[in-house]
């Protein structure tokens, strides 16, 4: 089976990576096939599936045309900086232009060591597989901006993690690219003016070709940049997820999200919510994804500023000028997304939002379910399922009263059924899927995948993945696993 690579990545200079073929594993096993989006990318679902197939997706096997590849990275981890990270466990093996002419990366993750490993054994448990295949494919049915899962695969042999051993996996990956703020970083730390332009004329004719055409090229990549990553942060807030480890290496150019190591969506509100084992301080929590996003998009800007302007007080000058955009951009995405939540118009200010996510902190109450339900109430339903769920009645009615006064004369109840999914990927649904693959039984993967990927659809027979866990089912951390 030929896939048309057609490799840009590998045509620029050998510098931007190093090139490693995969290690082979001993007996790959697919567990699943993403076909829809093989279809997509123009390949054979059914070669996918054969036993020439499943040896690519596993690393055994390098397609003709395929140049795998570890790309060079660098990146702000919790703030502290390190100048070299790289795909320690994972390689682009190419590129691929899809159906629709959108150009799209696909990358083995687990597929073995590099020159970027750090010690590590580049390979990846079978747990971090099948969490990134579940949210990936979760986030794309949301509407959210996202890395895609084409495959994941069982290898076959043990690796050794800090809690002993575990079954291998290897994901296959599917980006728009994986062109990260810390690439741009790896090669300002060196001082490497030349490969950030030459990086940036590559950023921009593939992922904003208009900038191309702007008498401020540099300018408008940034503008470019900050606008999709407020965009896609406020999107994150809105269905209450958790990215966990939002580090300038998982920082994308393209606005896509990438990495689901220790991601989470919460159940009970919490504006401070943190599930990551490693973030010990809460520097990700829910509330502060969006200044970490700006944070981010500074550390981008000053990789930019030998671009934006001879003169470096001019160059800072612009960056500012470009970053002070964010906070506008973030906040009028941010209330438009709550207002169609909570089904107001635009004439609504956003206290009334946070009077809401102040009542759900107070109360204890499942964001989820709570707009949900709420969306049930604005179509007719009845108000008693939504008013149970709070401890304190006085407290609802309250609200509610406000609430009713503010969608008058009519809820946009087509904005809240769109807004508000019924179902999330819920981390102890996603802990048992994992539970049952490694046991042998793919049975509550598949359901829940295939659950998640009609995530607004009213379905009877998906209804217990609608509900939060139970106290002795809460999952309090989350870890980056691979």
């Amino acid at each position: 089976m030929l896939i048309e690579f057609d490799n840009s990545y590998a045509r620029l200079p050998e510098r931007f990576y190093a090139r490693q073929a995969p290690t082979p594993v001993p007996r790959p096993e697919l567990i699943r096939l993403n076909a829809e989006l093989a279809k997509v990318l123009g390949i054979d679902a059914v070669w996918l599936r054969s036993d020439e197939g499943v040896a690519m997706l596993a690393g055994n096997v390098t397609p003709e045309g395929a140049e795998p590849l570890a790309q060079a990275y660098a990146g702000h981890q919790f703030g502290g900086f390190v100048p070299q990270l790289g795909d320690g466990r994972a390689l682009l093996l190419g590129e691929v232009v899809d159906v629709v002419g959108a150009r799209r990366d696909v990358q083995l993750k687990g597929s073995g060591r590099t020159p970027f490993s750090r010690g590590g054994d580049g390979k990846s448990a079978l747990g971090p597989v099948i969490r990134e295949y579940v949210v990936s494919e979760a986030m794309a049915a949301l509407g959210v901006p996202t890395t895609r899962a084409l495959a994941a695969v069982a290898t076959g042999e043990q690796v050794i993690r800090q809690q002993g051993p575990e079954p291998g996996g290897v994901f296959t990956r599917v980006a728009s690219s994986h062109i990260r703020v810390g690439t741009f970083q790896y090669f300002i730390a060196r001082r490497d003016h030349d490969a950030v332009r030459e990086l940036a004329d590559h950023a921009i004719a593939r992922h904003y070709p208009e900038a191309a055409e702007s008498p401020a090229p540099y300018r408008t990549l940034l503008e470019r940049v900050v606008a999709a990553q407020a965009d896609l942060i406020a999107h994150w807030l809105s269905l209450g997820f958790i990215h966990g480890v939002m580090n300038t290496d998982n920082t994308t150019v393209s606005g896509e999200t990438i990495d689901y190591g220790p991601c989470a969506f919460m159940d009970d509100f919490q504006a401070r919510k943190v599930f990551s084992s490693i973030d010990t301080g809460g520097r990700y929590a829910w509330g502060n994804q969006s200044e970490i996003g700006l944070w981010n998009l500074t550390r981008f800007a000053e990789t930019l500023l030998p671009l934006l302007a001879d003169v470096e007080s001019e160059a800072i000058s612009t960056a500012e000028q470009v970053l002070q955009g964010y906070a506008g951009r973030f906040s009028t995405e941010f209330g438009r997304r709550f207002r169609n939540k909570l089904g107001l118009t635009a004439e609504v200010d956003g206290e009334r939002i946070q009077a809401c996510l102040d009542l759900l902190e107070r109360q204890q109450i499942d964001f989820t379910v709570f707009f949900r339900r709420l969306t049930v109430v604005a179509g007719g339903g009845d108000v008693g399922p939504l008013r149970a769920l709070f401890s304190e009645g006085a407290s609802f009615d309250d609200w509610f009263e406000t609430w009713t006064g503010d969608t008058s004369p009519g809820v946009r109840f087509d904005e809240m059924r769109t807004a508000n999914p019924i179902r999330i990927p819920r981390n102890h649904r996603v802990e048992e899927a994992i539970r049952g693959v490694y046991g042998g039984d793919y049975a509550a993967f598949h359901r829940l995948v295939d659950a998640l990927a009609v995530p607004y659809e009213d379905r009877a027979d998906y209804a217990d993945l609608e509900c939060p866990p139970q106290p002795e089912e809460v999952v309090q951390r989350t870890f980056c696993g691979t």
